[in-house]
């Protein structure tokens, strides 16, 4: 591990060393190359628009893909220069709107859920969280790559961001919102029909964290989206919502449902407003509904 370690900080000095406006240039490039040589992953964005926008012909779904990786690129070379934002210099990296929803979710006492998908920069958002006011507990999936995963543990963890892993995730997640600090959830990513529950996601049924509605309901914690986007100046804009209103109706099941459903929704709003700043490389389609059926009825053949 010591050896990974020494790759990591060697090769993020290496980048952090290269001016941003050269990084960027550099990495734009790299994406575009990679868009073209890599048919899969080409193939697979596309085929993930074409899900999303039926509506939209092959030309505008090619240009929403190659930015896409243009704006991937981008995200990627900024990782780097987080450890140099502070209070002083974060109106450089971006603007604020709706803080005032986060102060007021706060002064609950009640901790804050905090709930995003991989848009915009995702990145900067518990950055900027932990200058302005106290950091956002992650619960992540750690990196398969152990040098790619040490410099994207070693910049999350810098503004005192504690990491969570997924498996076994739920008591610690109660024990920070009981402290009242915050806790921050990617909600927009496929998983196994075990973990989640089927919602509609651009007319499509997705399979979706149901952990998020899940600690919802059990704490009464104050659930928030927050969504940082870039702007056409190539500053961000961080929107921090008003507080969802959460669903009990007394049935867990369907309140569970519902309520993974509204969140679902504000993601497919943010998406939808700017389509080329999601991660269209995530099969986000992937596990399908007869997989339910099919295991089941496996379990009966062995039986």
């Amino acid at each position: 591990m010591k050896k990974e370690i020494r790759t990591a900080r060697t090769i993020f000095a290496a980048f952090r060393a290269i001016p941003l406006r050269i990084r960027k240039a550099l990495f734009k490039a790299l994406a575009i190359l990679f868009y073209h040589s890599s048919e899969k992953n080409r193939l697979i964005v596309l085929h993930n628009l074409t899900l999303a926008f039926p509506k939209k012909d092959i030309a505008e779904l090619e240009k929403i893909a190659k930015g896409c990786y243009r704006h991937l690129a981008i995200v990627a070379a900024e990782f780097f220069d987080i450890l140099s934002m502070t209070r002083d210099n974060v109106s450089d990296w971006m603007e604020f709107e709706g803080l005032e929803n986060y102060e007021k979710a706060h002064a609950k006492n009640e901790g804050v859920i905090f709930f995003t998908g991989h848009f915009g920069n995702w990145e900067f958002l518990p950055a900027a969280c932990a200058i302005l006011y106290q950091p956002i507990n992650i619960v992540y999936r750690q990196m398969d790559d152990p040098v790619i995963r040490e410099m994207v543990d070693r910049v999350r963890r810098h503004s005192g961001t504690q990491l969570i892993p997924k498996g076994g995730a739920a008591r610690r997640l109660i024990r920070f919102l009981g402290r009242n600090e915050n806790i921050g959830i990617l909600a927009d990513q496929n998983v196994a029909w075990q973990e989640g529950v089927f919602v509609d996601f651009f007319g499509r049924p997705a399979s979706t964290t149901s952990g998020l509605a899940a600690i919802a309901l059990q704490t009464g914690a104050p659930v928030i989206p927050a969504f940082t986007y870039r702007m056409k100046d190539g500053r961000y804009r961080l929107v921090v919502w008003e507080e969802v209103d959460i669903i009990r109706t007394g049935d867990y099941d369907r309140d569970i449902l519902e309520n993974t459903q509204h969140f679902t929704d504000i993601i497919e709003e943010m998406i939808r407003e700017h389509p080329e700043q999601w991660f269209w490389l995530h099969q986000r389609w992937k596990t399908q509904q007869s997989q339910v059926m099919e295991r089941p009825m496996k379990q009966a053949e062995r039986a």
